[in-house]
């Protein structure tokens, strides 16, 4: 079980499992959830390496350093802690 953070609020993900639906419980705003609106850019404080490799959209929108777009995470394990 992997923990996703934020705001001092954590919620609990199986590993594997996309965090979308957390960071939405989290208040993380989406838009088109397909990584091409950028509406779910978030900066990751720490914990980067539990979470899966920057997807294709990700790579085309730009995402680098410590932002993802959460609609694109999968969470490997651990816990990930986000700004």
């Amino acid at each position: 079980m992997a923990t996703l953070k934020l705001n001092g609020q954590s919620v609990d993900v199986n590993d594997g499992e996309q965090v979308l639906d957390a960071c939405e419980e989290l208040g993380v705003n989406f838009g088109c959830q397909a990584g091409n609106c950028g509406a779910c850019l978030t900066e990751v404080a720490q914990g980067m390496e539990n979470l899966s490799e920057y997807s294709e959209p990700e790579k085309q929108f730009g995402v680098e350093g410590r932002e993802r777009l959460m609609c694109q995470c999968i969470i490997k394990g651990g816990e990930v802690v986000l700004d």
